[in-house]
């Protein structure tokens, strides 16, 4: 039994419509995992809420161990592995520095109030 990430980078390369996927697999995460995050949109504002849904669409971990598991069934082939992979670690890397982009165009977090013993306020 071997555990961690195996990427076919060849596989995912040899075919143009692999590498057509990735954006697609982008995109779906963004849809699947970051977009009920408009559930918050009342609560905690427009701008907030996608900074959200972006921190809720990182995914990796899971991507790779579906994958995996897919291509042991011979249910996905090598390409549409990587593929997927390369949507996760794309999420990984760049929904979170989108994520604090925007956080810091919001504004610095709420200061604590001179003399209040109580925890600091932070902005989400």
């Amino acid at each position: 039994m071997a555990t961690g990430l195996r990427f076919d980078l060849d596989a995912l390369l040899a075919d143009a419509s692999s590498l057509v996927m990735v954006p697609i697999f982008v995109a779906a995460l963004l849809a699947a995992r970051g977009l009920p995050a408009a559930v918050y949109r009342r609560a905690i504002g427009g701008r907030r809420t996608m900074v959200a849904g972006l921190f809720q669409a990182t995914s990796l971990p899971f991507i790779v161990t579906a994958t995996t598991i897919g291509v042991e069934l011979g249910l996905m082939d090598a390409a549409e592995s990587a593929a997927l992979i390369t949507a996760g670690l794309f999420s990984v890397l760049l929904f979170p520095l989108a994520g604090v982009v925007l956080l810091r165009a919001d504004g610095p977090p709420a200061e604590k109030p001179e003399g209040d013993d109580a925890a600091p306020v932070m902005a989400m």
